[in-house]
């Protein structure tokens, strides 16, 4: 994979992605990086230049209830990764000075943040020359190294093959990005764009014909009826609100399963999203 033809795509097509910007410092790159998980750019701009506003620094966060940051995180999806960027910006205030830490290590070390992230926050906020490997990356490895459709499934060998592509003339980070941006905007899942691709004469996909994908066909995860969905149906209903509720209006939320709406109450009541004050009302964490 020639480095020097990606970066040259990349100078051309990069996305002007707010979080991009120069000067940007790494307590609002790594709130880019958790909104980003499973979640298109699109949704993301919005809310993000909403958060930075509101808490510039993680200590401004952590004065906060968790569930007034999980109200704030409204519809983006896995409500989790909002509270634990709440309980990392309590540990990054008490701990580190109001400051994200610039080394790998130090960042695995914080909640919620996973081998993905760190390396994300530490590359691209910090410009260390660690390899990110997200499914974007990924797949533009499988099939410009490996000439395969599919990268198949994550394993501790991709860390290793997205190093050994890293140029060592201090572009790194950019090149790091620029393969990123190259599996989201050309070397897509469906219908990649191979004309486009600044790898076209190199690919060993193209070169052998761009085979279908050889294995299992990968599910689609579905939405509509889940545990997920009636799990975001009850907390729509403490986020609208300022108050403790009560359970009928949270039946209300989910009437076409009992049991469905009973179990996904009982799990955000596990996983600490939602609380039942001493009235025996529900409401979100912190809040009681």
């Amino acid at each position: 994979m020639p480095p020097r033809d990606v970066l040259d795509w990349f100078t051309r097509a990069r996305r002007p992605l707010p979080w991009r910007e120069p000067g940007i410092p790494g307590w609002h790159i790594l709130i880019s990086e958790i909104m980003l998980q499973q979640t298109p750019v699109a949704r993301v701009l919005e809310p993000w230049q909403e958060w930075v506003r509101r808490w510039p620094v993680p200590s401004a966060m952590a004065a906060e209830t968790t569930g007034e940051v999980v109200r704030a995180w409204g519809r983006l999806g896995y409500p989790r990764r909002a509270m634990r960027l709440h309980e990392c910006a309590g540990v990054l205030a008490a701990e580190h000075g109001d400051v994200v830490p610039d080394d790998v290590d130090t960042l695995l070390a914080l909640p919620g943040i996973g081998d993905y992230t760190a390396r994300a926050v530490a590359c691209f906020a910090y410009g260390r020359s660690v390899p990110v490997v997200d499914t974007n990356v990924r797949r533009v490895i499988a099939r410009a190294v490996h000439g395969r459709a599919q990268a198949g499934n994550p394993a501790k060998r991709d860390l290793a093959e997205a190093a050994a592509l890293l140029p060592d003339d201090g572009t790194a980070p950019t090149f790091s990005a620029a393969v990123m941006e190259l599996g989201a905007l050309v070397c897509t899942a469906r219908n990649p764009r191979c004309e486009e691709c600044p790898l076209l004469g190199s690919c060993r996909w193209v070169a052998r014909g761009r085979p279908a994908h050889d294995g299992p066909p990968r599910r689609t995860q579905k939405f509509e009826g889940t545990d997920r969905q009636a799990r975001g149906r009850l907390l729509d209903v403490l986020r609208s609100g300022r108050g403790p509720v009560e359970r009928a209006r949270l039946d209300l939320a989910w009437t076409a399963d009992p049991a469905q709406r009973d179990r996904a109450l009982d799990s955000l009541l596990v996983d600490g999203l939602i609380e039942v004050n001493d009235d025996g009302l529900f409401c979100l964490a912190g809040e009681a």
